[in-house]
Parts: structure tokens; C-alpha cells; sequence
């Protein structure tokens, strides 16, 4: 940039000999705290090629935590913020496994296994086609076209996993089950579980296996990405899929299909339906979005950033989840007469009946509650150096 430019920086004036020196000692360090974690580096590629002979997963949780809370009380010993340095090996923890992963995600449990994706050209059913790929797996794809080569492509499969939408998934498992080997895995996608695991064992007399995963296509990276699993039939047979899923980096959590159902209600339904609430009434009101940032607080450009980035995606997703069942629907209308219940309390003015209930619902919470203050104030305090 020519230093004469209006807009140019102001050359840096020289600095007192003292505070020269003590930036020179900083430059100094700074420069061993890079080389140690090249050193580090080097020993992860080591860790990662020994979990790749051993076939172990990349994410050890049990070794993490406790590596945390000794760094912790290694800080505390040397008077410095144990937050602070919670939060520096937790990024340096991070890139280790992204690490690793570059190495072991590749990495095939069963290399040669034949995969069949029903609903291969949908956006997980891309997204799963990349990994199998790139795991040594022989991937096909059958879609909506591909039915009258179906003998052809199910022929010799280790593994069928459907892909497709939540309100096809028990008709498509009933038409390619009659299909599949007896030794095939027959796994889906959907997040529902209970009517899906059902058609599916009904449909295939073989293993057969339920997964959810709690991401979308647009994840970059499977680190720590949870993946629910409900078992179905004969779980040692698809004990390698699961072990694939660790190797990517996912974390598995096992229930049954009926928990599953009766969580995804609140986890995913009523939280997608409230979002769409706000958003719309956002809408309605024509509330102009940019103004309201530069006039908030970090928190709200929070909670903003989960409204907005419901309507970034696929609307047919989400009505398929917040509409899958006729329990979901029921609990989405027991939310909003819930509602009606606290519009009549505002419109009485009632501020002594708000904070009883406000301290009533802080007691429910309970420790969670400061849990995710502390949560929620590092996701803060990150938006306000990032905006």
C-alpha cells in the first residue's frame, strides 16, 4: 500500500529499547509454541497410523476430559485462567482429530465392502456416497429410475442403507427387502425409528439396523457429529458399519426406537416448529433484520443466527419432520395452547405469576441451567470478537 495513500496505516514508530526487548522475548516463544506443536503434530500422525493397525476410532472422550482437567489444574498452579487454557487445548484437541481424521476417515473396516444407496442421488444420499468412496467401499446407487435393475444392483451387497424422505422410507423398505442377500445389512437414515425399523424387519429377514444422523449434507467434517443408533437385528452382523462410523469420527448414543421417537419430538419438532414461529412472525411484522443487528445485543444475534439458518435450507426437510407423525403434531398443538395460557397472564399484567413461574422452570432445570450460561457466554463471547 503507498504510505502516502490517505487510507494508509501509520508507520510504526520505533518502540522504547525495554519494551523492544521484552517483544523480542514474546517473538521468542511464540516461535517455540509453534515448533512445540509441530512437534505435537508429528506425534499425532504417529497416534493416527498406530489407530489405523489397531482399527481404533479417532475420538477418545475418556482420554480428552482428562487431559482437560489436567491442563486445568496446570494452570490454576501457574496462576493463570484455567478457561483460558481449557479453551486453547480444546482447539489444539480439534485439529488433532481433524488430523487424524485426514488419515484414518479414509480408512476402510471392511475395504471392498458393496454398498447400495436407495435414494443415492438425494443430498445424503450424496453425502454418505462420498464417504463409502473414499473408505474403499464399492458404492451403486438405486434411485426412483433405477427399479428395473434392482436384481442387478442388490446382487452380492454387504450393505443396503436408505436415503430417502421419512414419508417413502416403509414402502421403499418393503419393496427392496424381498431383494436384498440374507447376510446384507439393511440400514436407513430417517429420523423417525419406531415405523421405519419395523418396516424394515418385516421386509428383510437378515440384519437389520436404525440410524439417525443428527447433521445434514452441508457438514464438512464427521468430528464428534452423533449418530443415534437403534438396533434392530443381529448386531454383531453390522458391528463393521458402526465401526466405520467411529472411524469417520462420529459418536455413536444407542436407544430404542420408542425413546428415540418420544426425544426427536422435543429435540427436533418443537424446536424447528418454535424457530419457524419466530421467524414468521418476524416476517409478518416486516422487522428489518440488518437494523436489529446493529442495534443488539450478542445473544440475539444468537439466537438470530438459529432462525436464519432454519430458512437457509430445504423447507421439504423440515416439513417432513415437524409433520412425520400425528404425535408430533399432537405436541406442537399442546405447545401452542401453552402459549395461550401466558398470553393470558400478560394481558393481566401479572408479573408476580411470570417470576413464580420463571423460578419454578429455573428449579426444573437445575444445574443445567448454569451449564448453559457458561455454554452459551463462550458461543457469545466468540460472535463478539468474529462481528
Amino acid at each position: 500500500m503507498n504510505p502516502s495513500h490517505p487510507n494508509s496505516p501509520a508507520p510504526l514508530s520505533a518502540a522504547p529499547d525495554g519494551l523492544e526487548s521484552l517483544r523480542q522475548g514474546i517473538d521468542a516463544l511464540d516461535q517455540q509454541l509453534v515448533d512445540l506443536l509441530a512437534r505435537r503434530h508429528q506425534l499425532i500422525e504417529e497416534v493416527a497410523r498406530v489407530k489405523h493397525q489397531q482399527n481404533l476410532a479417532t475420538f477418545h472422550p475418556a482420554r480428552e476430559e482428562n487431559l482437560i482437567s489436567a491442563r486445568r489444574a496446570q494452570a490454576m498452579a501457574a496462576g493463570l485462567n484455567p478457561d483460558y487454557i481449557e479453551d486453547l487445548f480444546r482447539t489444539v484437541l480439534r485439529h488433532s482429530r481433524v488430523g487424524q481424521l485426514e488419515t484414518l476417515g479414509r480408512r476402510g473396516v471392511r475395504p471392498g465392502a458393496r454398498v447400495l444407496l436407495v435414494g443415492g442421488h438425494g443430498s445424503m444420499g450424496r453425502f454418505f456416497h462420498r464417504w463409502f468412496a473414499q473408505s474403499e467401499c464399492q458404492v451403486r446407487i438405486l434411485d426412483r429410475e433405477d427399479w428395473d435393475h434392482v436384481e442387478s444392483l442388490t446382487r452380492g451387497i454387504d450393505l443396503c442403507l436408505l436415503a430417502v424422505p421419512i414419508d417413502v422410507t416403509e414402502s421403499v423398505a418393503a419393496r427392496i427387502g424381498p431383494h436384498l442377500p440374507r447376510a446384507c445389512v439393511l440400514a436407513d437414515i430417517t429420523s423417525l425409528k419406531q415405523a421405519p425399523l419395523a418396516a424394515m424387519l418385516a421386509a428383510h429377514q437378515g440384519p437389520v439396523l436404525g440410524l439417525h444422523p443428527l447433521f445434514g449434507p452441508a457438514t464438512t467434517s464427521m468430528d464428534k457429529q452423533i449418530v443415534v443408533v437403534t438396533s434392530g437385528r443381529e448386531p454383531a452382523a453390522s458391528q463393521w458399519l458402526l465401526d466405520q462410523l467411529m472411524v469417520w469420527g462420529n459418536v455413536l448414543v444407542e436407544t430404542t426406537a420408542a425413546e428415540h421417537d418420544e426425544v426427536m419430538g422435543v429435540v427436533q419438532a418443537l424446536r424447528h416448529f418454535a424457530t419457524f414461529a419466530f421467524g414468521q412472525f418476524m416476517y409478518a411484522r416486516g422487522v428489518p433484520i440488518a437494523r436489529t443487528l446493529e442495534l443488539s445485543s450478542p445473544i440475539y444475534r444468537l439466537e438470530l443466527a438459529m432462525v436464519g439458518r432454519l430458512f437457509a435450507q430445504d423447507p421439504m426437510l423440515y416439513a417432513e419432520i415437524v409433520f412425520a407423525t400425528p404425535e408430533r403434531r399432537a405436541l406442537l398443538k399442546e405447545f401452542l395452547e401453552s402459549l395461550q395460557g401466558n398470553l393470558e397472564m400478560i394481558e393481566a399484567g401479572d408479573r408476580a405469576q411470570f417470576t413464580t413461574r420463571f423460578r419454578e422452570i429455573a428449579d426444573w432445570f437445575g444445574p443445567f441451567a448454569e451449564q448453559a450460561l457458561r455454554e452459551s457466554t463462550f458461543l457469545v463471547e466468540k460472535l463478539v470478537h468474529r462481528f
